[in-house]
């Protein structure tokens, strides 16, 4: 039996579907920049730099002209910090040939290295406060010690050297190598602050050419100034071992002891002080 064969194809891929006639189709507006002539792209790329260069350009000018209306010579200096061993009036007359400029010309680094360069000037800030006033913050030095007979030591180890040093004679005399400055401060700290409790202070810390130290207390509540030789190393060891020695054996002794060996390894050696003499006037009562 011969019947009609039906056959089913399959759509086929990558074909529109035709339109039906009288639909419209949407489509998306074209860029603008498509639209544009070509020219017309380059020149929007040229003319934005040209533009912002211009504006830059009037911005300089414009400030350029407004400068000698802004710029005012300088009429305020103000001094701040505390200040214990320089006036306000030494501060003003060595800035006084920078404040002759005005607000914007005033050189402020030049002023600053200037006062740094005073003795007793640690560290300085210096800033304008609109529109005419130059702001100085001072630091001073903090003097502890004296360095050998022609300078001062500060906190950090740095010498500086103000005019009126017999004005300190009070304070500890610290000696060694310049190049050893820091490391003397250093050390003179750390063994200050292990001797306080027993009543001594230092009077003199020296630290030699070839490494060995030598200490001298001062006169005090614990007796009379005696000296420590702690030799080249291990000097915290060392002061650890006079200190248990001193508080079972020598704390009774101290007005008959000038000096402490320290430079053994597992013990100490006294030095005795010479027995005073009696005077004329003592012999004579004796005798009587």
């Amino acid at each position: 039996m011969q019947g009609a064969m039906v056959r089913h194809q399959q759509p086929v891929t990558g074909r529109s579907k035709p339109v039906a006639r009288g639909a419209s189709r949407l489509v998306a507006p074209e860029p603008l920049s498509a639209r544009l002539p070509r020219n017309m792209s380059i020149f929007k790329r040229v003319l934005w730099p040209i533009l912002l260069v211009a504006a830059g350009f009037g911005a300089y000018e414009g400030a350029l002209r407004l400068m000698p209306y802004a710029d005012r010579p300088i009429t305020k200096i103000a001094v701040q910090g505390d200040l214990s061993y320089i006036s306000q009036q030494a501060v003003q007359q060595r800035i006084a040939p920078y404040v002759a400029a005005s607000f914007f010309t005033v050189d402020l680094p030049a002023m600053r290295a200037e006062l740094e360069q005073m003795p007793w000037i640690a560290h300085a800030e210096v800033r304008r406060v609109w529109p005419d006033e130059v702001v100085v913050r001072l630091e001073e030095q903090l003097p502890v010690a004296r360095w050998g007979d022609e300078a001062l030591l500060n906190n950090q180890g740095q010498a500086f050297t103000p005019r009126e040093l017999a004005n300190y004679e009070h304070l500890p005399q610290l000696f060694g190598p310049q190049r050893a400055q820091q490391q003397v401060m250093q050390q003179y700290q750390v063994l200050s602050q292990m001797l306080r409790p027993l009543g001594f202070s230092i009077a003199r810390l020296e630290l030699r050419e070839r490494g060995s130290w030598f200490l001298t207390t001062g006169a005090g509540s614990a007796g009379p100034g005696i000296e420590l030789l702690l030799g080249r190393d291990h000097l915290v060891d060392k002061m650890r071992r006079f200190i248990a020695i001193y508080d079972k054996t020598l704390k009774e002794q101290i007005t008959n002891i000038a000096r402490v060996d320290l430079r053994y390894a597992n013990g100490l050696a006294v030095g005795w002080r010479e027995p005073i003499a009696p005077t004329t006037a003592q012999s004579a009562v004796a005798k009587n």
